[in-house]
């Protein structure tokens, strides 16, 4: 499974989920860019990817802003030469409360976080991949997109929206060479979630559930970012240990 010659951006990509993808795609050979709000995590991983021997760059962006992901993919193409890989990483929602007690500022930064920041992203991405005629864009999305789970429907929507942003994106860019797929990662291990789960034990809400690291969904990004042309597209692959 090689990358070699191809640029990834992955955004979120200072820890957790986007960190080991970044250097699981460099370790494939890629060259990557990791996008996120916090630059000195950004830095640090940029640093993990030269020290594998590829070329990496750390670029700011708040993926809520459609001016700063324009400027990111233009910087990324402008200094690492093209654009092959978009991992649409970056995510996340807090409020887990029934929807009579939400807190429309919350639920509006969910939909912005989750969504836009997809749209965005991939909106800014697209002329580049489709002058080239190939490439992937791999979204990271959540099983709370595909069923239902009450208290969270913030959260929940803004998932399943990127489903269907996933299935639609395909069938669009399917004839330049674009594949778009989803990736449900169940239960993982990261800043965010270790205050409630633990490798060694199934999360809360589900005994069959196995609480992974994020290298295993690394893993399977990196299996979607190597597969030849015609392979698959407007899929959702998932982790889970559960039905969706």
């Amino acid at each position: 499974m090689t990358l070699d010659g191809q640029v990834a951006l992955i955004t979120g990509g200072g820890r957790g989920i986007g960190r080991a993808t970044a250097l699981a795609l460099a370790g494939a050979g890629a060259d990557v860019a990791v996008s996120a709000r916090t630059a000195s995590e950004i830095d640090a991983v940029a640093a993990a990817v030269r020290a594998r021997g590829r070329r990496a760059i750390a670029v700011p962006c708040d993926v809520t802003r459609e001016p700063e992901c324009q400027a990111a993919v233009d910087r990324v193409v402008g200094e690492l030469g093209g654009l092959d890989i978009l991992v649409n990483n970056a995510g996340g929602g807090s409020e887990r409360v029934p929807l009579v007690d939400s807190d429309p500022g919350k639920w509006t930064d969910t939909i912005a976080l989750n969504v836009l920041g997809v749209y965005y992203t991939t909106r800014a991405a697209l002329p580049h991949l489709i002058r080239a005629g190939r490439g992937k864009i791999i979204n990271v999305g959540s099983g709370m997109g595909h069923g239902v789970a009450t208290g969270n429907a913030a959260y929940s929507a803004a998932k399943a929206a990127v489903w269907m942003v996933t299935q639609v994106l395909a069938q669009e860019v399917w004839p330049h060479g674009i594949d778009v797929n989803e990736v449900v990662p169940g239960p993982v291990l990261t800043r965010l979630t270790e205050g409630e789960f633990r490798t060694d034990a199934p999360p809360p809400f589900s005994p069959s559930e196995r609480v992974k690291p994020p290298e295993e969904v690394a893993e399977l990004i990196l299996w979607l970012a190597t597969r030849p042309p015609g392979g698959p597209t407007g899929q959702s692959f998932s982790l889970a240990r559960r039905p969706l």
